[in-house]
């Protein structure tokens, strides 16, 4: 029989509020045995998180508490534990990699010292074996690079470099239990690759026991031997991986395993009109200036890229960080100062000035990736979605401006009694819904929609394509689709476009490419993403 390491038994969790105790986890059980991986799954707010903080016992006590349950580590009792005694456990028997390392390392401190100090606290060791285990864990995490770079900053590093700080440092005493929340969120596609990977090496080397949080069902069918579903902070279902991707008992499950982005876009006609055409668009900046101000070296951002956009189809752009999606983008929205030829319905709009390009941009709008930071807080929704018409429609009445504005929630499925209140009031989801509403009032024909799924749940992300594609249809629109989720981009495209370090690397239609990538680097990224195959036993 398998040693069992960490035992949840019926744990609860209350956070007080103004409005009295909110029920954040409910009765939760589940066990993980030695070497063995458990994963929690569910949506935003399901619970997950709190639960696993609950495990290291870091949540905001006294605000937070345990009306029941159970949470033993070893044989021993963790819940109601005297700090001196947790303090023997976090970083040392367990360890913990936070969701956005960005913010979870400490931006005032170096590499060297953020991980020394754990092996300090703990191990009490010295600055010449600190150093040796420092160099130690970068090798194991493979970042030989970084060798040289102990006193960097975590802002000097890539999201990838942080992540794999974060697993260094939860690494560094030998944990038994590693609880990794929502490891690969915000990365690039192979990245997350990369990182998946290397925890599930280290944790063969290391026999640890791994709790991963996620939301992601491709991690977990990969990766974890058992799953626990939470909705609402209650576990509905917990099978082992095979069979609860084989047979979900239930609705949530399959809802949730159904509202993968699948398929792939729906046949639009040949014979369409081209709503934009560019050629050559170079966005070239400037890196570093000599003692007179001249730019001696540049970023090439885009370079030298060719696209053709028709009525009622979707060029999908996909690429890791830095391979100059966004700014492709923003450069065919004349957003950016480039070089190259950009026409927009048959006319030359490449030399035009912000004076002239104002009247263009009704018919030109972009889908922001954080529907939070591009809504404005100070805005009601009806504010923010009528803000355009204000600009290109001045004539209308406000009556007439509320009539759209309504119709525009309707056409993104959002209660148009809900116009009048303001962005922090709505989920992510709702949030995103309400900035393509803001894109959809002004009937445009062209849509940038940049990354606009990558920070939604995968129920939402569905929902999101679903509408997208229903949009398209409905107002015959041309989408310019950027994403790393090469999933989400197969499901919406047409034709595609492979960049990297500002060029393309491979193009054509997506259905061509998505069977049969020609160039290593596209199939590089669809290996990454798309081959997630179950681990072996």
């Amino acid at each position: 029989m398998a040693d069992k390491l960490l035992d949840v038994k019926n744990l609860s969790v209350d956070f007080k509020t103004t409005d009295g105790a909110f029920h954040a986890v409910k009765n939760v059980s589940f066990s993980i045995n030695k070497g063995e991986t458990l994963a929690l799954v569910g949506e935003s707010g399901s619970g997950k998180s709190v639960t696993a903080l609950s495990i290291m016992q870091l949540l905001p006590y006294p605000l937070a508490s345990h009306p029941s349950g159970s949470i033993t580590f070893e044989g021993q009792e963790l819940v109601g534990k005297k700090e001196t005694f947790l303090r023997t456990i976090r970083g040392s028997q367990i360890g913990m990699i936070f969701q956005e390392p960005m913010t979870a390392l400490n931006p005032l401190h170096t590499i060297e010292r953020q991980i020394g100090e754990i092996l300090k606290l703990h191990q009490k060791m010295n600055e010449a074996a600190v150093k040796k285990r420092v160099l130690e864990l970068m090798d194991l995490v493979q970042l030989p690079k970084l060798k040289d770079r102990l006193n960097a900053y975590p802002h000097e590093l890539s999201g990838g470099q942080r992540q794999r700080v974060m697993i260094a440092m939860a690494l560094a005493n030998n944990p038994e239990l590693l609880i990794a929340d929502e490891p690969t969120t915000a990365l690039d596609v192979t990245v997350q690759a990369e990182i998946l990977e290397l925890l599930e090496r280290l944790q063969k080397e290391l026999n640890m026991a791994m709790l991963i949080i996620t939301h992601d069902l491709s991690i977990v069918e990969k990766f974890a031997d058992h799953v626990c579903v939470m909705k609402n902070g209650e576990i509905v279902e917990q099978n082992a991986t095979t069979a609860l991707f084989s047979a979900p008992k239930q609705e949530y499950t399959k809802m949730l395993l159904s509202s993968q982005p699948r398929g792939v876009a729906k046949p639009a006609p040949d014979i369409s009109p081209v709503v934009l055409e560019a050629k050559d668009i170079r966005v070239h900046f400037p890196r570093a200036k000599n003692w007179y101000g001249k730019v001696t070296e540049v970023v090439k951002a885009v370079d030298g890229l060719n696209v053709t956009i028709k009525q009622g189809h979707t060029v999908g752009v996909v690429g890791e960080s830095g391979s100059g999606k966004s700014t492709l983008g923003f450069a065919l929205l004349r957003l950016v100062n480039g070089q190259g030829q950009i026409k927009f319905n048959g006319a030359d709009i490449s030399a035009y000035n912000r004076k002239q390009m104002t009247p263009l941009r009704e018919d030109m709008q972009i889908v922001f990736q954080d529907p939070f930071g591009s809504l404005s807080p100070r805005m009601s929704v009806a504010e923010i979605i009528g803000e355009g018409l204000k600009v290109h429609r001045a004539n209308l009445t406000p009556a007439e401006r509320d009539e759209l504005v309504v119709k525009v929630l309707n056409d993104v499925h959002l209660n148009p009694d809900t116009r009048h209140r303001y962005p922090h009031e709505f989920s992510g989801g709702q949030r995103q819904r309400i900035a393509i509403a803001r894109a959809m009032v002004l009937e445009p024909k062209f849509v940038v929609l940049d990354e606009p799924t990558s920070a939604l749940d995968v129920s939402v992300q569905s929902q999101i394509v679903d509408l997208l594609r229903e949009l398209q249809e409905k107002h015959n629109l041309a989408y310019l689709f950027i994403s790393h989720d090469l999933r989400v981009v197969r499901a919406m495209a047409h034709d595609l476009i492979v960049m990297k370090d500002g060029v393309v690397v491979e193009s054509g239609p997506a259905s061509q490419i998505f069977a049969n990538p020609k160039q290593s680097y596209t199939k590089i990224l669809m290996e990454a993403a798309l081959n997630l195959k179950a681990r072996a036993a």
